[in-house]
């Protein structure tokens, strides 16, 4: 794509002009849009953020297709493509089923993102009542392990 993006906000992790180059593109059934990115793409900046990359939706004349235009570094644009493909996959496996946002008992939203990210700090969720980890010593096959104290 020669034309740079005429976005105003472009976040401070994105880097102008090199950034702004080459964008790696996908084409994302309309229908999934919402429930991806949330209602009127309100999870749009948060995806961005974690992801270090910038979106761009456009719409497809005639179509039933949205294009994702991802701009950033050339890792990060590459994992945002990645992880979004995943995710609309995911959100069309489970129309096709015919669930709905919140019937598998985990929250559908940006908790995924996280995770397919990488992220350090997994956002917690709502059916979640079990730790994570517990201090001391930990339960090993060979009897061995660390201390806290």
């Amino acid at each position: 794509m020669g034309t740079l993006p005429k976005r105003k906000d472009i976040p401070p992790w994105v880097k102008v002009p090199e950034d702004l180059k080459d964008p790696e593109v996908l084409q994302v059934q309309t229908r999934l849009l919402e429930a991806m990115f949330g209602p009127d793409g309100s999870r749009i900046p948060y995806i961005e953020q974690v992801s270090k990359a910038m979106l761009e939706l456009k719409a497809l004349e005639s179509s039933d297709l949205t294009e994702v235009v991802v701009y950033g570094s050339y890792m990060y644009k590459l994992r945002t493509k990645w992880m979004l493909q995943s995710m609309a996959e995911w959100h069309r496996q489970r129309q096709e089923r015919g669930e709905t946002l919140g019937d598998s008992g985990a929250p559908a939203d940006v908790t995924g993102v996280a995770s397919f990210l990488g992220s350090p700090c997994p956002l917690p969720t709502a059916t979640s009542t079990q730790p994570r980890w517990r201090l001391g010593r930990p339960q090993t096959p060979w009897g061995g392990g660390w201390s806290l104290g």
